[in-house]
């Protein structure tokens, strides 16, 4: 009886892995200031996903901008558009955030599992993911890379268990590539770290004595033969080969790469987590009695280097050095004795216990089915922000059916092209990649009015605007005769050009100021 009293009291007791999960998917689920929408491009991931449903073809031109004729498009994320699409179907976008918030909380639970496991300690492990929670969190939207976060994490626990001599399931990558490569363009970080494993044991090989280098030789043969099974699993999506030229053609597009703000480099001058996690890197390597390994060396240049040249990769830094800080903080030399030392390692083995007696998975389990009765019951509501999208002059122009080609903000167009498809096209989104340096260049001509900025809206037969209100290109268009505006809140306004065919539209909405926003009070309501 004791012993069953014992297991059910267990089955009730949260494990920290528990708290994590929960904690997260919680968090982004039932509260709307998550930000899971703060990013437009779910928006055009939803419309994708409907047109390869509805004609049951991957696009491979651009079907959302009017621009003639149509700009190559490789829809590489086209598998999580056809989930999303079949999830907002039935749940609208709620459901869309709360499956990508189920993705986050699963992957930061199994990173703790992960970092569990190499260490008896419970203290770092917890600050760890605290500060890995805090990096990652930059980049926590409802959009495809979720599923590389959760992909990245499985493939690097399979690598370093096999590395290691503790698990041997290489087997597993090519089917998990073959499932990444159609889900999102990071299947690259999976090749990425094949790389750094085979760089680092190729290294060993070269250099360790003559006994030990057969064993190296045959990780690499075997690194060697997963990789080209990978490649192959690769070749299995619509667009064949072309999928591997995709991910080097978006970094090697140095213009793209400097004005694009999630390609720019992290700014040190903000709150980021991310710096406390490379020191607390950078101590535990300095200090640990243990050397890095060759490979392990790779991965730290690697990753470090990314996260530093581009914000967009500091989850997927956090996530690789997060293991090699708990396991080296085990090389790092015992504290002196004192009351200072002696309360957190008590604290340690008191929640370590705890953390052990804790059996099954309740309190995640329990979280899920308040969240699908919530969900399901209506009391769930996520939806884009009006007061940073542009919703309510959307709802206008759906109600207007405005013609002509318009020029739009890139954040607005792809909520316009959520909203709209296929009733209004625009001219630039979130597709940066797809657009090119070119285009963007052009873009930036006109909202910076630099020289023959009026010929590029001329060329593109531009003859309406929805832009910011509180930009200077809203602002200086209200001083033209030759635009006016027809509607104006405080997110966005809609100019059309003073010509015959807007002439109805003019006289009915005589609009003379800007909903801008005047005060620091008004801006904070």
């Amino acid at each position: 009886m004791m012993n069953n009293s014992s297991d059910t009291k267990s089955f009730f007791i949260p494990s920290i892995a528990d708290l994590v999960f929960v904690v997260i998917f919680l968090f982004l689920s039932l509260y709307d200031i998550s930000g899971m929408l703060g990013d437009g491009d779910t928006g055009y991931h939803i419309r994708a996903g409907e047109y390869i449903v509805r004609t049951l073809s991957v696009p491979t031109q651009d079907i959302f901008s009017f621009h003639s004729p149509p700009l190559p498009w490789t829809a590489h994320e086209w598998l999580t558009e056809v989930i999303m699409y079949f999830i907002h179907s039935v749940f609208g976008l709620s459901g869309v955030v709360i499956f990508f918030a189920l993705l986050l909380a699963l992957t930061h639970y199994f990173l703790f599992r992960i970092l569990r496991s190499y260490t008896t300690d419970i203290l770092l492990p917890i600050l760890v993911i605290i500060l890995v929670i805090g990096s990652s969190h930059i980049h926590w939207l409802a959009r495809p890379h979720v599923f590389s976060f959760l992909l990245m994490i499985s493939w690097y626990y399979l690598l370093d268990a096999w590395h290691r001599d503790r698990m041997d399931r290489l087997y597993l990558l090519p089917l998990l590539m073959l499932l990444w490569v159609n889900l999102h363009g990071g299947f690259l970080g999976g090749f990425m770290l094949l790389g750094a494993y085979l760089a680092g044991n190729l290294f060993s090989m070269l250099t360790a004595p003559l006994d030990e280098r057969d064993n190296y030789r045959k990780k690499c043969w075997q690194l060697g033969l997963t990789i080209g099974l990978c490649l192959i699993a690769c070749l299995i999506n619509p667009r064949g080969y072309h999928i591997l030229l995709f991910p080097f053609k978006l970094v090697s597009n140095k213009y793209l790469m400097d004005h694009v703000s999630e390609f720019l480099s992290p700014n040190f001058h903000q709150f980021m987590p991310f710096k406390y996690l490379l020191f607390l890197l950078i101590i535990v390597l300095a200090v640990a009695k243990k050397r890095l390994d060759a490979v392990e060396l790779v991965l730290v240049l690697l990753f470090t280097n990314m996260a530093l040249y581009s914000a967009r990769y500091i989850p997927l830094f956090a996530f690789i050095v997060a293991p090699l800080i708990v396991r080296y903080a085990n090389y790092v030399p015992a504290f002196p004795d004192n009351a200072f030392t002696r309360f957190f390692a008590h604290r340690s083995r008191n929640i370590t216990l705890a953390d052990a007696s804790a059996k099954g998975c309740f309190w995640p389990i329990v979280a899920i089915l308040i969240v699908s009765i919530a969900g399901m019951s209506g009391r769930i509501h996520h939806s884009f922000d009006s007061k940073v999208k542009a919703v309510e002059a959307v709802e206008f122009l759906k109600k207007e059916h405005i013609n002509g080609n318009m020029f739009d903000d890139d954040e607005f167009g792809d909520y316009i092209i959520y909203a709209t498809w296929p009733d209004y096209k625009v001219f630039f989104d979130g597709r940066s990649d797809m657009y090119g340096s070119a285009m963007l260049k052009e873009y930036g001509k006109i909202i910076s009015f630099s020289p023959g900025w009026e010929e590029l809206l001329a060329k593109n037969n531009i003859t309406w605007i929805i832009y910011g209100t509180n930009s200077m290109l809203s602002r200086y268009l209200q001083c033209r005769s030759d635009w006016r505006l027809i509607y104006s809140d405080k997110v966005a306004s809609i100019f059309v050009k003073n010509i015959p065919l807007y002439a109805p539209i003019i006289e009915k909405y005589k609009l003379t100021k800007l909903a801008i926003i005047e005060d620091k009070d008004d801006a904070m309501k």
